[in-house]
């Protein structure tokens, strides 16, 4: 479900939902009725969300399970490195 999702990658970066909640600039209330499934947010506040957590709006929605890490501004060789310890750790 959507709210779980938004709480999960909220707690997992360690921020209250009124930290996250004055980062996209709404009310504690309004992160609270997304994480309880009582509202969905609207499309722009969706996308809103989508890059404050660095996740697709599908992966957000439940449509796709797949996690992703940015790596815009980082190096060819900085991105084989990551990609290597994410391998890595997936081995083990």
């Amino acid at each position: 479900m959507f709210g779980d999702r938004i709480e999960k990658i909220r707690t997992a970066y360690n921020w209250t939902q009124v930290q996250l909640a004055q980062k996209l600039n709404v009310s504690k209330q309004t992160v609270s009725n997304w994480e309880n499934n009582n509202i969905l947010p609207s499309i722009e506040m969706l996308i809103r969300l989508s890059h404050t957590f660095s996740v697709s709006t599908d992966y957000l929605l439940s449509l796709d399970d797949r996690e992703y890490i940015e790596v815009t501004g980082l190096t060819d060789i900085q991105k084989i490195h990551i990609q290597q310890l994410i391998h890595d750790l997936q081995e083990k």
